[in-house]
């Protein structure tokens, strides 16, 4: 990614076996590189083997060893809190089912576990058992975790909740803001059973600066001058500076590339010669563009200089780019590196010869079921693969579907996306957002409330509506909602009475697909593809309902239709 940040810190660290004969604490602190610093963060770990269990050395130094490589291993496009709990479920599994050649698992590979995830302005806390972390600010000591354990008696406790000790994992999950000087400190019981809160908070306070591993250190040493009989471990992290903590360093930092010029048809740019303007919007234009050496064909897009003083606007034109590289999938289309430095702002993807989705629906009015799920399923493939990558596409409509000519469909424009991992970056301006289009937007959009994974599977329903009956449902009134209200009053056509074609079931489940209501829709997206080929009874059930059950007020107005005209026909035979 473009964008870069720098964390930085002053850390100290220790840890002893003190009067034991093995030192069944681990811990770990890695602060990497720039880039993974950025959308990754800087972490710190502490881990305290169970003493009662056998293997209590060998769990806690898997659970930090383990962290630190598979955390930075996950997608950047991961928010913390998921790439931190899947790294945590898989390993309490590893640790659970090794513990089971144990005659009791409790005795196996058991640990506590606290780590804290540095990511841009915020501090991510992650916390099993009882090792603890604490943050001193401006003269305040805090303890921000809280102990998984039971006291049995004045000298002994037992832990309720531990890394290994359990097939489910319970992992409290805490996220607090961070600010330049705030100190995190993080123990093992070995220490803060045996120093008290306020010795802590005062042996902070009158630290050197510059000198937190003696600091650490003297702890250790504290602790067992106070009769610790457990391994002692600490750590202390300082933070000194954040990223980007004004609007000039961000616009600095965007700009480094500058505009591309005009374009015209024969213009050569970093190599690759300009064919022809395919489209071009307020925002952005896009060229047929051929490599001068191989002829490979590719299009280039490229930023419009109505926003080249807009850094909100420069930040989400490279974020197209970021997204498309790391979603790796047949249906999504794929980003071609430059063969060279580039001198100016603008990104590659691959040329697909075909149609956008909109004429193949103009070309194809009432298409055949078979046909519209042939394409459903590849348009689903590709909003899992982004949906995997804790992606929202948030512009799903025909213009962005392609279809090349052995029917391989291909998603396109990434300028809407939400990443769940970039959102978690503060950046001193208010980030671009460019929401989709209206008449295939879910209504959260228009609500302001916070998006879900079912709106992209809303935006596909509006699309496969409009597939098998060439209307859009609500009888195109989607557009026009402004609240909550306009949306409770939209009627549902069923796609059957546009197209006899279209079976009951199908129908419910776009119907479902559809709901106003983020939580009536499906959970996932490949239930609403097995709703699609596989006829749901319930979806059936309600069509062969009688109609007073299925729409009161049109079986009472029918109702009353045919008594007026008995009426009106007995009146007639009387006269």
């Amino acid at each position: 990614m473009h964008l870069e940040g720098q964390l930085e810190f002053t850390i100290g660290q220790a840890s002893q076996a003190g009067i034991k004969a093995v030192n069944e604490d681990c811990i770990g602190i890695r602060i990497p590189d720039s880039s993974l610093l950025m959308s990754k963060g800087a972490v710190a770990v502490i881990a305290d083997g169970v003493s009662a269990a056998e293997a209590g050395k060998e769990a806690s130094e898997t659970c930090v060893q383990n962290f630190l490589s598979d955390y930075f291993s996950t997608p950047d496009s991961w928010s913390v809190k998921k790439s931190a709990q899947q790294v945590l479920t898989a390993l309490n599994r590893w640790l659970y089912a090794q513990g089971q050649r144990f005659i009791d698992a409790r005795k196996g590979y058991v640990s506590t576990f606290s780590a804290v995830v540095f990511k841009s302005h915020a501090a991510h806390i992650f916390h099993v058992g009882d090792s603890r972390v604490y943050r001193f600010r401006k003269g305040e000591f805090e303890q921000l975790t809280n102990d998984h354990a039971t006291a049995i008696s004045a000298t002994q406790s037992y832990l309720t909740r531990a890394m290994g000790l359990d097939v489910r994992l319970e992992v409290d999950y805490r996220c607090v803001d961070v600010e330049i000087g705030d100190l995190f400190l993080l123990t093992t019981d070995g220490v803060h059973d045996f120093i008290s809160d306020n010795h802590l908070k005062n042996a902070i306070s009158n630290a050197q600066d510059e000198n937190y591993q003696c600091l650490c250190e003297g702890l250790i040493k504290q602790a067992l001058a106070n009769k610790s009989h457990d391994n002692v471990s600490c750590q202390i992290l300082r933070v000194d500076t954040l990223p980007l903590e004004s609007a000039d360093d961000l616009y600095i930092k965007l700009t480094e590339l500058p505009f591309p010029p005009d374009l015209e048809k024969g213009m050569i740019l970093d190599g690759y010669r300009v064919e022809r303007l395919i489209d071009a919007t307020n925002r952005s234009q896009l060229y047929l563009v051929s490599d001068t050496d191989t002829g490979d064909r590719y299009v280039m897009k490229t930023p419009s200089v109505n926003f080249e003083d807009d850094p909100a606007y420069i930040e989400r034109l490279i974020m197209e780019s970021w997204i498309a590289s790391r979603i790796q999938n047949a249906h999504v289309v794929k980003v071609v590196p430059p063969k060279k430095k580039r001198s100016c702002l603008y990104y590659l993807t691959e040329f697909i010869d075909g149609l956008t989705l909109a004429q193949w629906i103009n070309e194809n009015p009432k298409a055949s079921i078979e046909d519209v799920l042939f394409l459903v399923d590849q348009i689903a493939k590709a909003i899992r693969a982004l949906h995997r990558r804790e992606t929202l596409h948030q512009d799903i409509k025909p213009d962005n579907i392609l279809i090349d000519k052995n029917g391989i469909v291909k998603l396109i424009d990434f300028g809407s996306c939400y990443v769940a991992g970039i959102a978690e970056i503060s950046v001193p301006i208010e980030r671009d957002v460019a929401l989709g289009t209206e008449t295939y937007s879910a209504p959260e959009y228009t609500l302001h409330t916070r998006p879900g994974n079912s709106v992209d599977q809303f935006s596909l329903a509006v699309i496969i509506y409009e597939m098998l009956t060439a209307l859009q449902p609500f009888e195109n009134k989607l557009a026009d909602c402004q609240n909550l209200k306009h949306f409770e009053k939209l009627k549902y056509i069923p796609a059957f009475e546009h197209n006899p074609l279209v079976p009951v079931w199908l129908d419910g489940a776009l119907n479902k697909a559809l709901s106003i209501s983020p939580e009536d829709r499906y959970e996932d997206i490949s239930e609403f593809l097995h709703d699609l080929r596989h006829p749901n009874p319930r979806f059936n059930a309600r069509l062969s309902q009688p109609l007073m059950a299925r729409n009161p007020l049109i079986f009472w107005q029918g109702l009353c239709l045919v008594l007026v005209f008995a009426e009106l026909l007995t009146l007639a035979v009387l006269l």
